[in-house]
C-alpha cells in the first residue's frame, strides 16, 4: 500500500527514551535505553526529556495548501492537493502501489500559512523485497540479510532488530548502509543483543529511504520517502504467544508474549 502523512509543528517533539550506544561495528550499532527522571513532574504539556528537564510539546501548524507532484494516483493523476485535518496533512484519496518510478522526481509545494511557503524535492525509489531465507538468531553468529539493489544512489537502508518489544525494550540493534543488496550483522552484536534478553515476537525491520530537507525561518522541514519490510525473527528456546493455548501443556503465556 501508499500512504502519505505528514505535519510541521513549532517546535521538537520530547523524546522520552534515550538510546546510548554501547557497541559499534561497521555500520551498525547496539543502542540501550535509558528513561530520564525529572524531581518536579512536568505536567501534562511537556515531557521529560534528560534528568530534571522538561521539554513541551509542540502543536501542529498550518502550511497552507499542500500540493504534491510525481505521486501516482489510483486514477493514474499525478498532481493533488493533500487534505489537512487539524494541520495533519494526508492523501485520502486512493494512491497507486508502486506510486512512482525508481529515481522520478517527487515534490511537495507548501503555499504558506502559519509557517511560510516551501518546496520539498526528492526522487521516488523501488519497493523494498528481501531475499533473504533465513532469519534465524543465534549467540556467537551474525545475521546475513539481503535484498533486491536499489538505483537510485541518494537512497540508503535501514536495519532495526529488536528482539524485546514486548517486555519493555532492553535494547536494540540500528544499521544505516548503502543499498548495495547485503549486509552482514556482527556475531558480536548479536551475541550481546541476545544477553541483554528477549520477549515475543521478535522482529527485523528493513528500511529502503531517502531524505530531502530545506529550511524555514523557524527549522528545519524534511520529507522522507521510504519502503518497510518487517521480518519475523527465530531465537532458539523462545516460544511467542498472546494466549496460553499458544504455549506447551507445562507453559503459560507470560506480560512479554513468551511461554514460560
Amino acid at each position: 500500500m501508499t500512504s502519505i502523512f505528514g505535519k510541521v509543528s513549532d517546535g521538537p517533539t520530547p523524546v522520552t527514551t534515550i538510546l546510548e550506544k554501547s557497541l559499534s561495528e561497521g555500520d551498525c550499532t547496539l543502542a540501550t535505553p535509558r528513561v530520564p527522571f525529572c524531581t518536579t513532574p512536568c505536567g501534562g504539556s511537556a515531557a521529560c526529556v534528560e534528568d530534571d528537564t522538561c521539554l513541551a510539546y509542540p502543536t501542529a501548524q498550518s502550511v497552507g495548501v499542500v500540493t504534491v507532484t510525481g505521486v501516482k494516483t489510483a486514477d493514474s493523476r499525478t498532481t493533488f492537493e493533500l487534505t489537512s485535518t487539524n494541520n495533519n496533512y494526508q492523501a485520502v484519496i486512493p494512491l497507486a502501489y508502486p506510486p512512482f518510478a525508481e529515481s522520478a522526481p517527487v515534490t511537495f509545494a507548501a503555499a504558506g500559512d502559519y509557517f511560510s511557503a516551501f518546496n520539498l524535492s526528492s526522487k521516488g525509489i523501488a519497493p523494498l523485497a528481501l531475499t533473504s531465507t533465513e532469519f534465524a538468531l543465534k549467540s556467537g553468529q551474525p545475521l546475513a540479510l539481503t535484498w533486491t539493489k536499489g538505483t537510485e544512489s541518494s537512497a540508503k537502508i535501514h536495519v532495526n532488530l529488536n528482539i524485546s518489544n514486548h517486555g519493555g525494550s532492553k535494547g536494540q540493534i540500528d544499521c544505516e548502509t548503502a543499498d548495495s543488496g547485503a549486509l552482514t550483522v556482527s556475531a558480536a552484536l548479536i551475541t550481546k543483543l541476545l544477553n541483554l534478553g528477549v520477549a515475543g515476537f521478535p522482529t527485523v525491520k528493513v528500511t529502503r529511504h531517502v531524505v530531502a530537507s530545506t529550511v524555514i525561518a523557524p527549522g528545519r522541514v524534511e520529507l522522507e520517502i521510504f519502503s518497510t519490510v518487517e521480518h519475523p525473527v527465530t531465537i532458539d528456546g523462545l516460544n511467542s504467544c498472546t494466549d496460553t493455548e499458544n504455549c506447551p501443556d507445562d507453559q503459560e503465556c507470560q506480560e512479554d508474549l513468551t511461554c514460560k
